[in-house]
């Protein structure tokens, strides 16, 4: 029988210490260390000598592509790179509400497997009445089980054999062999270890949800991250319909592209083209409204921007930005007055991406800078404009990747003109867009007005 000793956890990034003190010395939060029981092995295991591991020269490696299960779900599997790797153990986090579990339970119904959904958080008849909700596609052989115990569910699985399990959420889960409560360090570090070598051995894809912190990370040890094959994140305005999957990490494929999906009554529903949704139809010109062509991925997408500039009334100017990072919109007010000569120090400045999507593209500069200015001068931009260019601190614009995938989105979508770096290396091939090639924002102001 193995001894037991105490440990103290910090539970905001997991660092073990013998004995209790106020501050992590790791994280620097203070009151977060928690005494806990953790086992101690009576020995060290030494390794088999029957192992068949031995030393191989990379060149002789075969590479074989890893078999993947395609889901119902076209921006899951774009995100995943291709679809579900067998024996992969990927983690999804988000605020409680975003469709976490909504996400996973279509999943279930739609896919022809044999799912094995593991609830520790909701009944069997909760689950099932949302799932009426959702679809009127039910999969026979989607199987529930609300229960906590890890030996349990892990008794269950093998017992079943699914082609794919569902947990929510792991911080629910508790081991026997940790005398702690569910949600502490250890006890999310020995489930998620027990989990992902039950998926290893039988070869079985697991997902598995985990809540996050009031700072948007996933609570728990980050070890827990480090062992998982893919993270995903699935965040959003809540007051917003759209919500957007990306991949933090992902050992078999890129963390560069995006999903999106709309929340509607019957569930989530997927966005194939998000640029004709997320741009407003405007029935009349306004001024402080522009729209960019952006890239995620491989993706390209058309956003909105919208500007309003005006007189501080409390004396000291505002400065505020929903969807776009505040300290770079600080950056290009500061190029505009002292390179361009637009006197905004005096002004509040809010800036807004509609539909509540987040991006740090820096191909937004140019028109962020252009909604800026049609706002401070009252003067409309048209409706047939679009901009994609990153402006640095000399006032040049410079250059943005793939900008052929960009006018080519542009083109598609009915615009007459797009605004690029003049740096840019446009290929030859003629297009149905106009393209205007901009160096400086002094030249750029006098050819939008």
């Amino acid at each position: 029988m193995a001894k037991l000793r105490t440990a103290y956890f910090c539970q905001n990034c997991g660092t073990q210490y013998s004995q209790w003190m106020g501050q992590c010395k790791n994280c620097g939060q203070w009151n977060t260390l928690v005494e806990e029981v953790v086992e101690k092995p009576s020995h060290k295991s030494l390794p088999s000598s029957k192992t068949k591991q031995h030393v191989i020269n990379i060149v002789e490696v075969e590479a074989i592509e890893e078999p993947r299960i395609k889901t119902p779900s076209e921006e899951l599997n774009r995100v995943l790179g291709g679809g579900i790797v067998l024996g992969s153990v990927t983690l999804i986090g988000g605020e409680p509400g975003i469709g976490k579990s909504t996400l996973l339970l279509q999943l279930a119904l739609k896919m022809k497997k044999k799912i094995f959904y593991v609830s520790g958080e909701e009944s069997a008849s909760q689950i099932k009445m949302r799932a009426d909700r959702l679809t009127d596609i039910q999969n026979p052989n989607c199987f529930l089980f609300t229960e906590t115990s890890l030996e349990k569910i892990l008794h269950e699985a093998k017992k079943l054999e699914p082609d794919f399990v569902i947990i929510d959420s792991i911080q629910t889960l508790q081991s026997q062999l940790i005398e702690s409560s569910p949600g502490t360090v250890s006890q999310i570090r020995e489930c998620s270890n027990e989990i992902i070598k039950y998926a290893k051995e039988n070869n079985t894809p697991v997902f598995l949800v985990g809540h996050i912190t009031k700072d948007g990370q996933i609570a728990g040890p980050k070890v827990l991250e480090h062992m998982v094959d893919v993270v995903l994140n699935f965040d959003g305005d809540r007051n917003h319909l759209f919500r957007l999957l990306r991949a933090n990490k992902n050992r078999f494929g890129s963390t560069s592209e995006i999903g999106i999906y709309e929340m509607v009554s019957q569930g989530l529903k997927e966005i194939k083209n998000p640029s004709e949704i997320l741009i407003t139809k405007k029935f009349e010109e306004l001024s402080g409204n522009s729209v960019a062509v952006t890239l995620e991925g491989n993706r390209p997408m058309l956003l909105e921007i919208q500007a309003l500039v005006s007189t501080a009334v409390y004396g000291t100017p505002q400065r505020s930005s929903t969807g776009f990072d505040a300290k770079r919109l600080n950056m290009l007010l500061a190029v505009l007055e002292k390179r361009a000569g637009f006197q905004l120090g005096a002004k509040d400045v809010f800036l807004n991406i509609t539909g509540g999507i987040k991006t740090d593209d820096p191909a937004l500069d140019l028109a962020v800078v252009a909604s800026i200015l049609s706002s401070n001068e009252d003067i409309a931009i048209s409706e047939h404009f679009c901009f994609a260019g990153e402006i640095g601190l000399s006032g040049e614009i410079r250059p943005v990747a793939q900008v052929e995938q960009r006018i080519s989105e542009a083109e598609k979508l009915g615009y007459e003109k797009i605004f690029v770096s003049n740096l840019n290396k446009i290929p030859k091939r003629k297009f149905g867009i106009k393209i205007e090639e901009v160096s400086k924002i002094e030249d750029f102001h006098e050819r939008i007005f």
